[in-house]
C-alpha cells in the first residue's frame, strides 16, 4: 500500500499543470535572491503558498523562516521534518536569460530556490491526502544556511523539539535530471570559516628592510595551511581546507600595514572538523612567531583571529 500511495504521488508530480506551477515559483525566487537572515520576500512567497493551500504554519522562525505542519487525519504516528534552505549567495549572475536575478550582487548560485519551489511541491502533494497520513509533516523553510548557521537557530527555537526524523535534499548539476543520489552515513561534510588579519609595520617597497612586512608573511601561512590537508590528514579521511581571500594594500610602492586572509574548512567528522579548527590557529599564530630579517629582534607582529 505504501508503494502505491508513492506512485501516486509521483504520477500527481508529473501532472503538467503542477510541473509548471512548480517552475513558475522556483523563476519568481530565483528572481529575488536574497541574503542570509535577509530572506524577507522568499519567506512572504512561502506564507502566501501555505496560505493558499491551507497548510498552518509558525513564523517568524529564525528572524525570517517559517515551519508549517500538516496534520494526517489517519492516526497517531511518527513527527517528520522535511527541510528546504532558503538564502542567495552574494553573487553577480552574468548569465543573459529570461529568469535571471533582478537583485545586483546577489545571486542563487546555490539551488536554494529549487530547494524551496520544492518543499513548496511537497506540501501541496501532502496537504492533498493527508488524511492517509499517520502523524505529522513538518515543512522548514530555513534561512542563513549559507554560513550564518541558521540550522543552529531554528532548532534552537524549539519548534523542532518534537521531531523524530528530518530530511532534507540538495540538487547537483552533475546527475542526470531526476536522478536521486544516496548512501549511508555521513553525505556531506561539517563546515566553518575562519578570518584572521596580520599587522605588521608598513613602509615603502623601496625600503622593505625598514618595514615589517605582512605580505610576506600571509603569503607563507597560504601555503603552510595548504600541508595540513596534504601531510596531516589520513588520505582515506575527507578534509578541505582552502583560502579564499588576501586582502592588503592598493598601492604598487607601499608594503601596507596589515593584511586579512580567510576561508573555510570542511571535514566529514566532528572530530575532524575540530582537528582542522585547532590546526590552523596553530599554523597561523606560529608564522607570526618566526623573526625574519636584520630586524628581527625589532620586529612586531600582531594576529588578530576569529573562527566565524
Amino acid at each position: 500500500m505504501a508503494t502505491t500511495a508513492a506512485v501516486l504521488l509521483l504520477e500527481e508530480a508529473r501532472v503538467p499543470a503542477f510541473e509548471a506551477w512548480l517552475l513558475g515559483l522556483r523563476r519568481r525566487i530565483h528572481q529575488h535572491p536574497e541574503l542570509a537572515f535577509q530572506e524577507h520576500r522568499t519567506s512572504a512567497l512561502v506564507r502566501a503558498e501555505l496560505d493558499a493551500l491551507g497548510v498552518p504554519y509558525v513564523w517568524p522562525v529564525a528572524r525570517t523562516g517559517v515551519v508549517a505542519t500538516i496534520a494526517g487525519g489517519g492516526g497517531p504516528g511518527p513527527v517528520f521534518a522535511l527541510r528546504a534552505d532558503m538564502d542567495a549567495l552574494p553573487i553577480q549572475e552574468m548569465v543573459e536569460w529570461e529568469f535571471k536575478s533582478k537583485e545586483d550582487g546577489k545571486m542563487h548560485a546555490c539551488g536554494h530556490d529549487a530547494h524551496v519551489a520544492m518543499l513548496l511541491g511537497a506540501a501541496r502533494l501532502l496537504q492533498s491526502r493527508k488524511d492517509d497520513l499517520k502523524g505529522k509533516v513538518k515543512l522548514v523553510f530555513q534561512p542563513a544556511e549559507e554560513g550564518h548557521a541558521g540550522g543552529y537557530h531554528v532548532l534552537h527555537e524549539g519548534v523542532l523539539d518534537d521531531v523524530d526524523a528530518i530530511f532534507a535534499v540538495h540538487i547537483d548539476t552533475h546527475l542526470p535530471v531526476g536522478t536521486v543520489g544516496s548512501r549511508p552515513g555521513p553525505f556531506l561534510a561539517g563546515s566553518a570559516r575562519f578570518k584572521a588579519t596580520i599587522t605588521g609595520k608598513g613602509g615603502h617597497a623601496a625600503v622593505p628592510h625598514a618595514a615589517v612586512d605582512p605580505v610576506v608573511v600571509a603569503s607563507s601561512t597560504v601555503l603552510s595551511l595548504q600541508q595540513l590537508v596534504a601531510r596531516e590528514i589520513d588520505p582515506l579521511q575527507s578534509a578541505v581546507v582552502s583560502v579564499t581571500f588576501l586582502k592588503g594594500g592598493e598601492a604598487f610602492n607601499v608594503i601596507p600595514e596589515s593584511v586579512t586572509l580567510g576561508g573555510t574548512f570542511r571535514s566529514m567528522t566532528t572530530q575532524g572538523l575540530f582537528y582542522l579548527k585547532k590546526r590552523i590557529k596553530e599554523v597561523i599564530n606560529n608564522m607570526i612567531m618566526r623573526p625574519t630579517g636584520p630586524l628581527a629582534p625589532l620586529q612586531q607582529l600582531v594576529l588578530c583571529f576569529n573562527f566565524l
